[in-house]
């Protein structure tokens, strides 16, 4: 099977979209032709100018009628504007013939995935063939900077031109019209270096070592010589490298190391540390652990990039070890299909990189809303919701319309696959349906917030489901999903398998059992365990679905394991160790938080003050919160401010004089805020929110949260105290944790850092 080339624009062929089904005729020089310089590429978050010129084709263009450039829904570049000359994205419409020039923008006036339009439309005349239309984004004739471009690089940004030459309002796309823009990388900001969390003594693991610009971008723009330091010795890592990759990051393979301990790896530029890797516990044991994230799309369907640049950018720049690729389905195409099944294929390593062929299930939330699709194998049928976007009818009758209607579809064949449900711009319906076998996960986080009530909802329903974390990123950059200036409002999450190799069959194991864990984007060290006083019974699978599933007689537990003991007690074990230090534990039963765990006490508390705001707006699609604020500490001096995920730096989030932060923010049903180390107690803070005030004095601002509930879902203000030094990374505990006889005790845990990342074991569920 022939590689292609993973850079470039997509091949229009393989998205998942129609023209109209009527046009004015077949000669394609009846409709005009385009072009565009410069070609590019340029950089990420650069301002630039573009000139595109549409030459009028046999037919002429009448009065009324127009051109139409568009682009993809996922873009965070500079929103044309007509109004003025001086600001940025100024766009201008010229051409050689009669009458005058109108210019359209609608953001989201297209159909997807070519939402954002700019329509150019021809009035008091008409056009004749071989007249010309020049459109400029980004004009600087009047003062105007530019046309600002995206934040993620893209090996083709496209503009796709439409005509409507006969004002009938029917824009036709141009034949063999497609243009397209490569954006780059811009310099090298920060330095990352990624390894795994768990390993056996001896058990080969790489190690990932890129820099990123600004907007989180591996970038070429970086050459130096690193010299690495290590807290075990590590066999096969030389002392230093001269890192001057050819495609902006490099793995060195086959790492070892030969004894126990917990692995850290410093890289230094001259005396300066750049970057860290770990933890990475090396212990005897069953279980390794391999990070995932399965959840994202491409330019085929509503993203950007190719399908072989995103799995070339999940192996070799996120550095992940599992992977899988989740299309809408209604715009997924045949040909797209079969390429996607031949890419997994290819990219698929047993040992090294697992890749899932798969798509995300689409239904709208009524009847059951988003899913996960992943299969074992290739060359299964893709049951779509619909086929809302696909001129091929010719497969129709495999549509899966409901959930229900996708698990008959599956169990009537039998069918090797792993399902989870999952919130995007549809959340999932857990209300309207549930298959205990195919349906083994929640997708607790993504690039579009952190949604705990997809767990906790199902608790009631007496759901056993585990914890997944993703990022349903379109921007082609899995597990290292950044949201860039966008309706993304978090940095995508991650998924730690484990289980005892990396392989499609353990992978799904894991996945059918719930051995993993999510987190918001940190690679953290988690082992969750229960001890039993007695024997008790351990269901390989859900025994709601299957009575007859494999069990065994047990006194030990992991996280996800599904559990029956006549003990009314367990000891729980918590070990975390983490990248930063860990600012609380939350163990929990079901809803129910039994304890909350901070490796500090009151008297170890500072001079640091932090601030959050968090939550969303509902549960659908307009979930985003959008906030602006001021936090005003009267009678005392900030000496020290730091923001916590701040994951657009282009948005105002700064301190102001000596005593104020103000801020413009978003948040998604995740959280974003500052520490700010004051120098003196006696004063007050002040917080002034569009979504509500706060004043607190700073001597009543301790240990516990103090909250301010603002609406919405889960919208709230917290303030806490701190301790000025770092918190400790690593905690390990025990408690006795007692078991309810009504139901499942879903035991589980949340983990909180101090520099605003999160993680959630899945639930061991004990019953009586």
């Amino acid at each position: 099977m022939k590689q292609r080339s993973p850079y470039g624009a997509v091949a229009r062929e393989l998205v998942g979209d129609n023209n109209p089904s009527v046009r004015p005729g077949n000669d394609p020089a009846i409709f005009g032709s385009v072009s565009m310089e410069p070609p590019g590429p340029v950089e990420a978050r650069s301002f630039q100018t573009f000139k595109l010129t549409y030459t009028v084709g046999k037919l002429g263009l009448d009065d009324t009628g127009g051109i139409r450039i568009a682009w993809r829904m996922v873009s965070d570049s500079g929103k044309p504007q007509i109004t003025d000359p001086t600001g940025e994205n100024f766009v201008t419409a010229s051409s050689n013939g009669e009458g005058q020039l109108e210019i359209k923008y609608d953001k989201g006036g297209g159909q997807r995935p070519w939402n954002e339009i700019l329509t150019v439309v021809q009035h008091g005349g008409y056009l004749k063939e071989g007249e010309k239309i020049t459109i400029i984004f980004g004009d600087t004739s009047r003062g105007s900077p530019g046309m600002l471009a995206q934040t993620f690089v893209e090996g083709g940004r496209d503009f796709r031109v439409l005509a409507d030459v006969q004002a009938t309002g029917n824009y036709f796309e141009l034949p063999d019209s497609q243009l397209s823009v490569p954006i780059v990388a811009g310099p090298a900001e920060t330095w990352h270096l990624v390894i795994p969390t768990l390993r056996r003594p001896d058990e080969k693991f790489h190690l990932g070592i890129k820099a990123e610009d600004k907007w989180g971008n591996p970038t070429a723009q970086a050459k130096a010589k690193l010299q690495f330091q290590c807290s075990l010795p590590v066999n096969g890592l030389p002392s230093e490298l001269d890192f001057e990759p050819e495609d902006r990051a490099l793995s060195l393979e086959n790492l070892t190391v030969s004894g126990e301990g917990t692995l850290w790896i410093k890289a230094f530029i001259g005396d300066l540390q750049v970057a860290q890797a770990g933890p990475m516990v090396i212990r005897k044991g069953k279980n390794a652990s391999f990070w995932g994230d399965l959840h994202g799309q491409t330019g085929e369907t509503v993203g950007t990039n190719t399908i072989e640049s995103y799995l070339d950018f999940a192996r070799n720049k996120a550095f992940l070890d599992v992977t899988s690729h989740q299309a809408n389905d209604f715009q997924v195409n045949a040909k797209f299909w079969h390429l996607l099944n031949e890419q997994t294929a290819l990219h698929d390593e047993p040992g090294r990189f697992t890749v899932f062929p798969g798509y995300e299930w689409s239904g709208n939330t009524a009847v059951g809303g988003d899913h996960n699709v992943f299969f074992r194998e290739e060359g299964r049928t893709i049951h779509r919701c619909s086929h809302a976007l696909l001129e091929d009818r010719s497969d129709m009758d495999t549509d899966a319309h409901t959930l229900t209607d996708l698990y008959k579809a599956f169990n009537g064949k039998n069918e090797d696959v792993v399902i989870y449900a999952h919130v995007g711009g549809r959340y999932a319906n857990i209300f309207y349906d549930h298959d205990p076998l195919l349906e083994t996960a929640v997708e607790m986080h993504s690039a579009w917030g952190t949604f705990e009530w997809i767990l906790t909802d199902g608790f009631a329903l007496g759901r056993r489901v585990g914890i997944v974390c993703n990022s349903d990123g379109h921007k082609g950059r899995p597990g290292a999903s950044y949201p860039g200036d966008s309706i993304f409002g978090a940095y995508g999450g991650l998924t730690c398998f484990l289980t005892d190799k990396n392989d499609r069959d353990a992978i799904f194991e894991a996945q059918r059992r719930r051995h993993h864990y999510g987190t918001t984007g940190c690679r953290m060290h988690m082992d969750v365990n229960i001890d039993l006083p007695v024997e008790s019974t351990l269901f390989e699978r859900n025994p709601d679905a299957n009575s007859d599933c494999a069990t065994h007689l047990v006194q030990t537990a992991m996280m996800g394991d599904i559990i029956h003991t006549s003990a009314d007690s367990a000891k729980l074990s918590i070990e975390v160790k983490a990248h930063a230090g860990i600012q609380r534990i939350e163990i929990r039963n079901a809803n129910e938080v039994l304890e909350t765990i901070r490796p500090y006490e009151a008297k170890d508390l500072g001079d640091r003050i932090r601030v959050l705001w968090s939550g969303a707006e509902y549960r659908g699609r307009g979930r985003n919160t959008n906030w602006k604020g001021r936090a005003q500490f009267n009678n005392a001096v900030i000496n020290r401010f730091k923001t916590i995920n701040q994951w657009n730096p282009d948005m105002l989030f700064e301190q102001r004089g000596s005593d104020t932060i103000i801020w413009k923010a978003v948040t998604t049903g995740n959280f974003m805020g500052f520490d700010a180390w004051i120098n003196d107690h006696e004063g007050n803070l002040l917080l002034t929110t569009n979504h509500g005030d706060l004043s607190l004095d700073l001597q009543n601002i301790g240990l516990e949260d103090i909250i301010l509930d603002a609406g919405g879902l889960e919208r709230k203000l917290t303030v806490f105290r701190l301790p000025d030094a770092p918190l400790d990374k690593e905690i390990s505990l025990t408690r006795e944790i007692s078991i309810n006889p009504d139901g499942d005790n879903p035991i589980w845990i949340c983990v909180t850092t101090e520099d605003g990342y999160q993680a959630w074991s899945s639930p061991i569920y004990i019953f009586q």
